[in-house]
C-alpha cells in the first residue's frame, strides 16, 4: 500500500450517512453494566498512566495492578498497561510472560509534532524494549489542512516501524469538525493499517463522545465490509465510570455485532476506570 492507494481504499469504504449526532444521541445509553459487562470491561481496559510525574517505581506498580486488578484473584487481568515508551522495559519485565500486552504511546504523543524519522526511531526502539502494542497520534494538524497523502505516508512508515505489534492509531476527535471529519480520519488510518482506531490522547477535551465513537465504529464496520478486514475500536478520554463505559461498549456491540467487545476489537483507555469497576464488581 502506497499513500494514493490508502487515498482510493477511504473513498471504496463511502462517505456514511450524515445523521452521525442524530443517531448517536438516540442509541447512547450509559447503563449500570451487568456482572458479565463489568467482567468482559474490566478485561478490555489499556491501565494506563500517562502523566509528567510518572516514574519506573509507579509503572511497576501499575503493571502489578494490571496482572490482579482486584487485588485477590475476583478480576481478570487488564487487556494492556498503556505508558510512555522510556518505562517499557520496566514494565516488559514483569509481564513478559502474562496476558497483559505493553502498549507504548509512541511516535511524539500526545501532539504528534515532530518528525517523521523521530517518530519512527521511537517505536521501532519501544518495540525492542518490549512493547507489543503502539498507540500513535494521527498527525490531524496536517490532515486539516488538507495533506492526506502526508498523513498516510506517515502512518504508512509507523506500521513498517510496528512490525507484529497492534497499532492503534489516536484521532484526536476533539480537533476534527465533526463526525464527517472523523470517519474520514478512522478510515485513512485503517487503510493505512491501524489495528484499531482510537478516539482521543486524553490531552485534549472533551475526549470521547457518543457521535466520535459512533463514526469511528461505523468506519471499522464499512472498512470490513469493503475489505474482508475486521479492526476494532479504542474509547479514550474522559471514561471514568462504569455506566459510561458500558454505554460505550454497548454503542460498539450495536455498530460491530455481539463478539466486538472483546479485547482483540474492543479496548477502553482509562486509569480511574477500573477503580469504579472493581468497586461494583
Amino acid at each position: 500500500m502506497d499513500p494514493a492507494g490508502a487515498i482510493d481504499l477511504v473513498s471504496r469504504c463511502g462517505a456514511g450517512t450524515p445523521d452521525v449526532a442524530d443517531r448517536a444521541a438516540r442509541r447512547w445509553q450509559p447503563q449500570a453494566p451487568s456482572d458479565e459487562l463489568r467482567h468482559t470491561l474490566i478485561a478490555c481496559i489499556d491501565l494506563t498512566t500517562l502523566e509528567a510525574t510518572d516514574t519506573a517505581t509507579r509503572v511497576r506498580a501499575l503493571a502489578r495492578r494490571a496482572l490482579d486488578p482486584a487485588g485477590d484473584g475476583s478480576a481478570p487481568p487488564v487487556a494492556a498497561l498503556c505508558i510512555y515508551p522510556r518505562f517499557v522495559a520496566d514494565a516488559a519485565a514483569l509481564l513478559s510472560a502474562s496476558p497483559v500486552s505493553v502498549a507504548a504511546v509512541a511516535g511524539a504523543f500526545p501532539t504528534g509534532q515532530a518528525v517523521v524519522d523521530i517518530k519512527v526511531s521511537e517505536a521501532r526502539r519501544a518495540i525492542a524494549d518490549g512493547a507489543s502494542e503502539l498507540d500513535v497520534v494521527l498527525p490531524f494538524a496536517e490532515l486539516l489542512e488538507g495533506d492526506e497523502e502526508g498523513v498516510a505516508a506517515e502512518l504508512l512508515a509507523l506500521r513498517a516501524a510496528a512490525g507484529a505489534a497492534r497499532l492503534k492509531v489516536i484521532l484526536e476527535t476533539a480537533a476534527l469538525p465533526g463526525p464527517a471529519e472523523v470517519r474520514r480520519a478512522a478510515l485513512l488510518a485503517l487503510a493505512c493499517g491501524a489495528d484499531m482506531v482510537k478516539t482521543s490522547t486524553g490531552k485534549l477535551g472533551p475526549g470521547a463522545t457518543p457521535e466520535a465513537v459512533l463514526a469511528i465504529a461505523e468506519a471499522v464496520r464499512d472498512f470490513a465490509a469493503t475489505t474482508g478486514q475486521p479492526r476494532g475500536v479504542k474509547v479514550s478520554g474522559g471514561v471514568r465510570d462504569a455506566a459510561t463505559a458500558a454505554g460505550y461498549a454497548c454503542l460498539v456491540r450495536d455498530v460491530l455485532g455481539s463478539d466486538a467487545v472483546r479485547p482483540e476489537t474492543f479496548r477502553i483507555g482509562a486509569s480511574s476506570l477500573l477503580d469504579a469497576l472493581i468497586q461494583t464488581h
